[in-house]
């Protein structure tokens, strides 16, 4: 099989100028990784014989990928057999000599090193690893073509594929340079999102972590986040399309968290921190462009609220009174954990007297009592986030999680005569056949569990913040958990 030397240089390479006449004159075939106007400028100013050839779309560069140039690479057909990167006068000439050449080689220092590849730009190296990606199949989304005067936020807004926000674009590079943070095949499908039944690939998943805003080391968290929101037990199709203004709160507890800049202290359900509110638009746009869930048409809530863009907080584990939430739920303490729960916006709880847990409960249980309306019963789920000093009052007094639940679920019972439909007033609540005991204590909650307890928020403030969920249980959405772990 025929021995060949080829040479890879580019026209703003120091060292390269120098090799160059020695590689002209000993006939080496030489590519140049620049464009054919400097390839052309760079031989007249050094008087080459021949002008190099330009390496089209740097394959033959990306193929073998060097640190440095000139690179000399001794192939044997298609193989590589043996290569010099920089100048190396000694190994320059066994090279060339196994190639039945002799390189004149006298003038030249014994060694110096190179010049950076082109294929070690950071744009270029995205490029490339972008167009290997679609070329080994890990990218199969179409390309939206945006014409060269059309601007491309613009562009994305009448495509159809934002949440009224601009969106970053996603790019391949972009979307390859997501990929890298989770090892599992973009082709890989996380689940299935409804109304369409849309196959949320990990690659898709990625596109709209990009759209989002997301940092790359963020993806595990919204893969899981994707997984959960496919649980038949969360029944996003329903959420989709009740009228009640809810939408996902994702809820991320665990070591990751922290590590990839998570916010659970001041301002934890507000704006600020990039990687909580990504994360929820992620999770929101993947389930708007893979499922095909749109607001007007799909989606029907009649209010809506703002955390339907993005809802998402980090548990604040290190202090908190009580076992982090992934733990509860199942997960391994060294796991980090999302939770999912179908929300409506929040509502503030104003104590600052309580310094004993039960008069604390009592507060809480007021403000869950009022959830979705004070007479509707046990079809709703409630989410409490504890902020510090309200959790100091349960740690002190050694209040576990299962108390703390069991003490509201008690005081939110009401008797069934205050419920019923015209009691106070209001013509809501429970029909006249039902209450058949005016006396009789109605539950607010199916059961305790149905109580989620968190810890989150900053120290300053004796404040804490009560969801209250859509329809719960098997009529409508329960709250799901799933381990970041298997998608890192």
């Amino acid at each position: 099989m025929t021995v060949e030397l080829v040479a890879l240089v580019k026209h703003d390479c120091p060292v390269c100028d120098q090799v160059l006449p020695a590689l002209d004159a000993a006939g080496v075939r030489v590519l140049s990784q620049s464009d054919p106007a400097d390839t052309a400028a760079q031989a007249a100013r050094l008087g080459l014989r021949n002008v190099p050839e330009v390496d089209e779309d740097l394959e033959v560069s990306a193929r073998f990928d060097p640190d440095a140039v000139p690179t000399l690479l001794l192939l044997e057909g298609d193989e590589e057999r043996d290569r010099v990167e920089g100048l190396q006068r000694a190994r320059m000439r066994e090279l060339a000599e196994a190639a039945g050449l002799a390189l004149d080689l006298d003038d030249l220092p014994e060694m110096r090193p190179g010049c950076g590849s082109a294929t070690r730009d950071p744009a270029i190296a995205a490029r490339l690893a972008a167009r290997r990606a679609r070329a080994e199949g890990r990218l199969k989304s179409r390309t939206l073509v945006v014409g060269g005067l059309e601007d491309p936020f613009e562009a994305l807004f009448e495509r159809g594929v934002t949440d009224g926000l601009p969106v970053v674009p996603p790019t391949p590079e972009r979307v390859v340079a997501m990929l890298e943070h989770t090892s599992r095949h973009p082709q890989e499908v996380v689940g299935v999102l409804p109304p369409y039944d849309g196959e949320a690939t990990v690659e898709k998943v990625a596109i709209n972590a990009v759209m989002a805003g997301c940092q790359p080391e963020a993806l595990p968290v919204v893969l899981a986040a994707v997984e959960a929101a496919c649980d038949p037990a969360f029944a996003v199709h329903g959420l989709l399309a009740t009228t009640y203004p809810a939408g996902p709160t994702v809820i991320v507890s665990g070591p990751l968290a922290r590590a990839i800049g998570m916010n659970a202290e001041g301002n934890c359900l507000g704006q600020g921190n990039r990687a909580n509110l990504t994360i929820g638009r992620a999770l929101q746009l993947t389930i708007r462009n893979v499922g095909g869930g749109r607001p007007g048409r799909e989606d029907l809530a009649t209010h809506g609220q703002m955390g339907k863009l993005a809802s998402c907080f980090a548990e604040r584990t290190w202090d908190s009174p009580w076992e982090p939430l992934h733990v509860e739920r199942g997960l391994g303490e060294d796991e980090t954990g999302v939770t999912l729960m179908a929300t409506e916006a929040p509502r503030i709880l104003t104590d600052q007297l309580a310094r004993e847990p039960e008069g604390l409960c009592v507060s809480i249980a007021a403000a869950a009592q009022a959830i979705a309306h004070p007479k509707q019963r046990m079809l709703f789920d409630c989410l409490i986030v504890s902020g510090p000093e309200h959790g100091r009052v349960f740690a002190e007094a050694g209040w576990d999680k299962e108390r703390v639940r069991r003490r509201i679920f008690e005081l939110t019972h009401a008797r069934a005569g205050d419920l019923a439909r015209g009691a106070g007033g209001s013509p809501e609540g429970l029909p006249p056949e039902a209450v058949t005991d005016p006396d009789a204590l109605v539950p607010k909650f199916a059961g305790p569990e149905r109580i989620l307890l968190v810890h989150a928020g900053a120290e300053a403030g004796l404040w804490s913040m009560v969801y209250g969920s859509w329809v719960s249980g098997e009529l409508g959405s329960q709250p799901v958990t799933r381990s970041v772990e298997p998608w890192r």
